[in-house]
């Protein structure tokens, strides 16, 4: 097994000691490089991406080659598992992901089996071990799902949604339906994330993009506690080194207490909550990850670089910081802009450690 040249991201998840703060950014592989834009268009499409080792590899790569991140992560999608289900995945431009078989009745969830990885996904396998072995050390791999509740809403609103209508009447009309649903795909996650950190994976990230969308009661019971089961069912050591976990619920600022119940290593936060109020209330529990607005990347260098010193400045001094956009980086930003984030976060941060 090779050693880890930079291994500063898994140790602040482990919140020990660290001469710089990590930094990573949710979708630095994809559309504001151009080098991915010229991979996509000789693909296809993005499920082409996906779908080919070399190709999914080769873009987890580009942004390592540019910029001076601590982490790779793999460059896959979160509807993954779904397609898998035979439900029929497509993109519409400009539109996002859309099924053509949405999940919207008893039946529907009788039809669906939990997926296996190493059968049902081994594409996404076969990217990790590629990956792994191309990074040849130089920084951890994380390896990544939807959760439960956010790969739900797209199953069965038939693609995003601002309303949520098809899946909350499921919610309030049938909850035992979408218990089942749930725990089908709490199951699947748990084997695909375990698939991964075994095929290589050094830590792993659940996307909870759309519990925010729920209130207080039903987050817990819906989202949460699916998340929980997954965190309970999941490697934690692996290759003699321990599998940091990071839960990120975007708009889940509320419920940072009840997140950090679940076990998870590291929380994700999104720009709206202070990391200092963050940090206060539950960073004596879990290392934090975030959390800048990915519009400041719109910003001028100074700029960005006032911001990457204020959300330092509001952690303050230790360890348990890894330093993140507070969601995905924006497809027209200039990739110029991301050398002066990530440039900004490794040299302002020094005098914290």
């Amino acid at each position: 097994m090779i050693e880890l040249k930079n291994d500063r991201f898994l140790r602040a998840l482990l919140k020990q000691d660290v001469d710089v703060t990590p930094v990573w950014m949710m979708r630095q592989a994809g559309r504001y490089l151009p080098e991915y834009r010229k991979v996509r268009k000789q693909a296809g499409d993005f499920m082409s991406v996906c779908q080919n080792p070399e190709l999914a590899c080769e873009v987890t790569l580009q942004p390592l080659r540019r910029y001076a991140l601590d982490a790779a992560i793999l460059f896959s999608d979160i509807l993954t598992i779904p397609d898998a289900m035979g439900l029929g995945l497509y993109f519409e431009t400009g539109e996002g992901p859309k099924f053509r078989k949405p999940v919207r009745s008893e039946a529907d969830v009788n039809a669906l089996k939990v997926t296996k990885a190493e059968s049902d996904l081994p594409y996404v396998l076969d990217a990790v071990k590629l990956i792994r072995k191309e990074l040849n050390g130089s920084v951890p791999l994380i390896g990544f799902s939807g959760s439960p509740w956010t790969v739900a809403t797209y199953m069965v609103e038939g693609g995003s949604s601002k309303e949520f209508s098809h899946i909350k009447s499921m919610l309030m009309n049938t909850p035992q339906i979408m218990h089942q649903l749930l725990d089908i795909l709490a199951d699947s996650v748990t084997d695909y994330l375990n698939a991964q950190i075994r095929a290589g994976a050094q830590a792993v990230q659940i996307f909870d993009t759309w519990g925010g969308a729920l209130s207080a009661h039903a987050y817990e019971t819906f989202s949460l506690n699916y998340m929980k089961k997954i965190v309970s069912g999941l490697i934690r050591e692996h290759e003699g080194h321990q599998i940091p976990v990071i839960l990120f619920t975007k708009n889940g600022g509320h419920w940072l207490e009840q997140i950090v119940e679940s076990g998870c290593d590291c929380v994700g936060l999104d720009w709206t909550i202070p990391i200092n109020n963050a940090r206060s209330r539950v960073g004596h529990q879990v290392s934090l990850q975030g959390n800048m607005d990915p519009a400041v990347l719109y910003g001028s260098a100074d700029s960005i670089r006032d911001e990457v010193s204020l959300i330092l400045n509001q952690f303050g001094k230790g360890n348990g910081h890894v330093f993140n956009l507070g969601h995905g980086i924006h497809q027209h930003v200039d990739p110029d802009r991301v050398t002066d984030f990530v440039d900004a976060v490794h040299e302002l941060s020094a005098q914290y450690h």
